[in-house]
């Protein structure tokens, strides 16, 4: 018992000394700091989260998942928290892993009725690229991939022509050009409006060079299949990243197979590009008529209409991009249209909204950034253009700069924790919304002859249903399955074993059954991902 005790302390002083330095970085964490971070949470909750490796990548990083919960967790809702899809979205881990360390620390209460599934980085092998001495925006995995299938690998990726240690992009002067500076802020390049007759300038290309002389630059990179291209839903087949076949990488097929064992999950909040909680996703008929379904259905666009008002109340930044239903191949579209789970999905952080003195904003991003990252005296936010003497254009006058890498998806470490404690807030608050089953108007009548009516309300005390209009239509998610432990014989009317396809919002199916004998009866009712009821009654 000592022991016991003496370990429970050891492992949360590690945690409060993790978090401790955590607090105390500057920067976003090394994978190495996440997986001690990870370790810390698992050894320091008293038992309430395992920690496991589900596979690892082709560069030989730890995919991970924090399971946390208390008592029958597979049998309790649940939610998926998913962090890392994009390997230069680092915010998204970080995210993801303070969840985990605030749900252990200070929320362990919320794991009396839900159970957690932290998925905190998706894309290990990509992420490592922001701590990597040459620095860039990477979404693949370390994977060996022919890119343009021209029988060589990864001959023509990035090269840091400027020597800065950071990929940007560089222009080229051409008149075949189709970017031109933009009116307002000359140091972004914007595409020339032909519609207005406007002509080119400059081309505009990543940091890079024609290495095997095919007239290509970039297109096959030092990077192999990006997590957010590789799913099933709508794999975009013969695309850059998305490999040859879905679910094709380590990663995705063991993340996958794992949550096809979970039945418990209800919900997913992934952090990424997606984002359908500050701006619901719209429903259209059209789209949801088509063999293949590529609008959220009616019922569930509701469900994200409700869901998102609470996201707003909960997050006090304000989107400047609104809803973004996602790309081809992605996760965020996998988790609904393919599992038949809610799926949620939320960048976390966006660029801050800057009005110049007219009132108005700047439609464009880059500038918009720009302009934020002068108010909030952010140093070398921009690298100046600077000419460099480039093989394949021997002629012309080739310049290197552009956004600092990662900068315009991931906000400075110091503002983390705030974000972070909102978005902690609004899972919640998603969890405190699970399925709910309960008995209700419970009547025990007695026929004569030996035999008892009992009837008995089964109630989804929720504002969710229990299932998705998604996970309806599918038939993936288990029906609830109402159990009475009765002998057949003396079950005269009713069904030992039903099955309810679903419960909407705070409704009520009404049950009966005539038995016979004396007594008491156990009758149970739910599915892994609703909970689990359960009724005693005296005959």
């Amino acid at each position: 018992m000592k022991k016991m005790y003496l370990s429970l302390i050891a492992g949360a002083g590690l945690l409060f000394a993790v978090q401790s330095a955590v607090l105390a970085q500057g920067d976003y964490p090394t994978l190495s700091q996440v997986s001690q971070r990870l370790q810390s949470v698992a050894n320091g909750s008293g038992g309430s989260a395992k920690l496991s490796s589900l596979t690892k990548t082709a560069g030989g990083k730890d995919i991970w998942v924090l399971k946390v919960g208390k008592g029958d967790i597979d049998n309790k809702p649940a939610i998926a928290v998913v962090g890392g899809v994009e390997g230069f979205h680092v915010l998204s881990v970080e995210l993801a892993v303070q969840f985990a360390e605030r749900l252990v620390k200070e929320h362990g209460n919320a794991l009396d009725n839900t159970t957690f599934y932290i998925f905190p980085n998706m894309s290990p092998d990509a992420y490592e690229q922001y701590h990597a001495a040459l620095k860039y925006e990477r979404r693949g995995n370390a994977a060996k991939v022919d890119h343009d299938r021209d029988g060589q690998v990864s001959e023509d990726g990035y090269e840091d022509l400027n020597k800065d240690g950071l990929i940007t992009m560089m222009r080229v002067e051409s008149p075949m050009g189709d970017y031109v500076a933009h009116d307002k802020d000359p140091r972004i390049m914007v595409k020339a409006d032909r519609a207005k007759g406007q002509k080119g300038t400059h081309l505009v290309m990543s940091e890079t060079r024609d290495k095997d002389k095919d007239g290509k630059f970039g297109e096959d990179l030092e990077e192999g299949i990006a997590f957010n291209r590789n799913q099933t839903y709508k794999f975009p087949i013969f695309t850059p990243l998305a490999g040859d076949y879905a679910v094709s990488q380590a990663e995705s097929r063991a993340t996958l197979d794992y949550l096809f064992e979970q039945w418990n999950i209800f919900a997913f909040v992934t952090f990424g590009p997606s984002n359908n909680l500050s701006a619901p996703l719209k429903f259209s008929a059209a789209d949801a008529r088509k063999r293949v379904i590529t609008s959220m259905l009616e019922k569930d666009v509701a469900i994200n209409a409700m869901v998102s008002g609470i996201y707003n109340e909960t997050v006090s930044q304000k989107a400047f991009n609104q809803s973004n239903q996602g790309t081809d191949g992605d996760f965020f579209q996998w988790a609904y249209f393919h599992f038949g789970r809610l799926s949620f999905s939320t960048p976390g952080w966006w660029v801050p909204e800057v009005k110049g003195e007219d009132g108005k904003s700047n439609p464009n991003a880059e500038a918009n950034f720009l302009a934020w990252a002068e108010k909030e005296g952010i140093q070398n936010a921009f690298i100046p253009w600077t000419s460099v003497s480039h093989p394949d254009f021997p002629n012309q006058k080739v310049e290197v700069g552009g956004i600092r890498p990662f900068v315009m998806h991931n906000p400075p470490y110091a503002k983390v924790g705030d974000i972070a404690k909102e978005h902690t807030d609004f899972i919640l608050k998603l969890a405190g919304m699970a399925p709910k089953l309960e008995f209700h108007n419970v009547q025990s009548e007695k026929l004569g002859n030996g035999l008892t009516r009992i009837t008995a309300d089964l109630y989804n005390n929720s504002p969710l249903p229990t299932h998705s209009e998604m996970g309806e239509k599918s038939r993936w998610l288990r029906s609830i399955r109402i159990d009475i432990n009765r002998d057949p014989k003396d079950i005269v009317s009713g069904d030992k074993i039903k099955l309810i396809d679903k419960l909407g919002a705070y409704e009520k199916t009404t049950l009966s059954w005539i038995v016979k004998g004396t007594g008491s009866i156990d009758i149970k009712a739910g599915a892994a991902h609703t909970g689990i009821a359960t009724l005693n009654v005296k005959l």
